[in-house]
């Protein structure tokens, strides 16, 4: 299997501008009428509802937002609406529900509502469009890598990424609109729009923040809110998480390598030194597996991917093994290709929240500074060039973070977490007063459905408001080389950050 990631983080020392408060007090709220979603998702009903394309006039023109929803099925018990965000930014909450509504439906007693929606911009509300066509999407990444590795990259790289601002958001009125403040406006209104009076919310990697935006601009209005896997707000909306990046997915890569070890993993023994060798060789030289070829940036990417979910380190094992044989002359069969979806919807959001750099100087001054963190440094920071030539949204939330909401919020965090690392729940938790932190000492990204103890801890949070007692943390889950591990299956994968 061979594993992508969309490159993401964000600059290092950036200005914000000032914090923008809750509006749209005046916003209409939008009747919706649910319909079956059809005989591929049997259970589910959809539906699409208006809201203002600009909160600052609520009754002007407005934007389409798409929804999916798991009606409850202990109708006599029923407690209201669950929200669900599965990341991204870019990543489809529809989807997100018709996939794991009816696990997530179950672990619930049946007692919400499931509903998913797709942020403003993304998926089926009002997609941004970068490209005419899929094979305009493929151009745009012919001729360059990944992300930059060698000097001489760096500059087409940054034009070619830079060049997506005009692109993007000309003539496309969404997309001076797709910031995380405008969606946690949306989500506010889709809670008045489905009858409840609090909100309840669960929300994975991106949905974090998009959770601690909630918090921030309507702290009376939550009745329980989990974020899992958990991005520091003021890093992210600051434009400084290539700090945690830089650093996160050497800290759980190098658990890869030590419980590969212990497992005796095909990529074993002395697994770093194998990675060490293997990086070196192939930065001399693309490796050809089969009928692919392997460039640095793609062996990064792949190990950068595994590290969302600790079930596929073995097939990421198996791949860092055939590529190792390759580059000594061994033949090995072909690895199987990926795609990443999301890419034009990714950017709208993040360059509508964070304000880049826009000069190349600084691309490469912050590059060097990724990479004295880790070699996968740099494979976190070059994606944010794509933010050089366009403006952050007006209507974007910067802080100030701290707030106390009417009810605690519930933050979960990896202890080994390559994507979102602990720090982040951590600080997430000093950062909203009152909340309950939630540590699972395992690898991978996010827990629920992962770790028996975190997803119980956080079911019992969703049905009854019980928190878990102050300092718990959840054991880690076997080592995932072990076959006992196969029980660690999670429930299901959120999108990527």
């Amino acid at each position: 299997m061979r594993f992508t990631v969309l490159a993401a983080a964000a600059a290092l020392m950036i200005t914000g501008t000032p914090a923008v408060q809750a509006s749209g007090g005046g916003a209409q709220v939008p009747r919706i009428d649910w319909a079956a979603c059809g005989p591929e998702h049997p259970g589910f009903e959809c539906a699409s509802v208006e809201v203002p394309l600009d909160y600052d006039d609520p009754r002007g023109a407005t934007t389409t937002v798409a929804l999916a929803r798991k009606p409850a099925t202990d109708t006599a018990r029923r407690i209201g609406s669950l929200f669900l965000n599965p990341g991204g930014p870019g990543g489809s909450g529809v989807d997100f529900a018709l996939g794991a509504g009816n696990a997530l439906s179950a672990n619930l007693q049946g007692r919400f509502d499931i509903v998913g929606f797709d942020p403003r911009g993304i998926g089926k509300s009002d997609p941004l469009h970068c490209f005419k066509s899929e094979a305009d999407l493929g151009e745009f990444f012919e001729g360059v890598p990944g992300f930059p590795y060698q000097a001489a990259q760096e500059r087409p790289f940054f034009d070619r990424y830079r060049s997506l601002g005009p692109e993007c958001r000309d003539d496309q009125r969404i997309a001076r609109h797709m910031s995380t403040a405008d969606v946690a406006r949306d989500m506010d209104l889709l809670r008045r729009a489905v009858g409840d009076r609090k909100l309840s919310y669960l929300g994975f990697s991106y949905g974090s923040f998009l959770g601690a935006t909630y918090a921030n601009l309507f702290p009376g209005n939550i009745r329980a809110l989990v974020i899992d896997g958990v991005l520091d707000p003021e890093l992210w909306s600051s434009g400084r998480q290539i700090e945690s990046d830089r650093i996160a997915t050497k800290e759980e890569f190098r658990e890869f390598l030590r419980t590969c070890d212990e497992a005796a993993c095909v990529f074993g023994p002395q697994s770093e030194k194998r990675w060490d060798a293997l990086l070196k060789s192939v930065r001399a030289k693309p490796i050809e597996l089969g009928d692919q070829v392997f460039t640095y940036d793609a062996v990064i990417n792949s190990a950068i991917g595994a590290m969302y979910s600790p079930s596929d380190w073995p097939d990421a094992a198996a791949l860092f093994d055939q590529l190792s044989d390759a580059a000594a002359g061994s033949l090995s069969v072909a690895a199987e290709p990926d795609y990443a979806n999301g890419f034009d919807s990714y950017n709208g959001n993040v360059c509508a929240d964070i304000e880049y750099p826009r000069d190349f100087n600084s691309y490469t001054a912050i590059s060097r500074y990724a990479a004295a963190g880790s070699e996968f440094g740099p494979a976190w920071w070059w994606g944010n060039a794509a933010c050089a030539n366009w403006p952050v949204n007006p209507d974007r939330f910067t802080g100030p973070w701290r707030t106390r909401t009417n009810a605690p919020v519930l933050v979960v965090g990896n202890y080994f977490d390559g994507v979102t690392d602990f720090r982040g729940a951590q600080a997430a938790n000093r950062q909203l007063a009152g909340s309950r932190l939630l540590a699972y000492a395992g690898w991978g990204h996010t827990a629920y459905g992962v770790s028996k103890c975190a997803t119980d801890h956080t079911n019992a949070y969703l049905l009854n408001g019980t928190l878990p007692p102050v300092g718990t943390v959840c054991p880690a889950n076997p080592n995932p080389f072990l076959p006992s591990a196969a029980s660690a299956e999670p429930l299901f994968k959120p999108s990527r950050r």
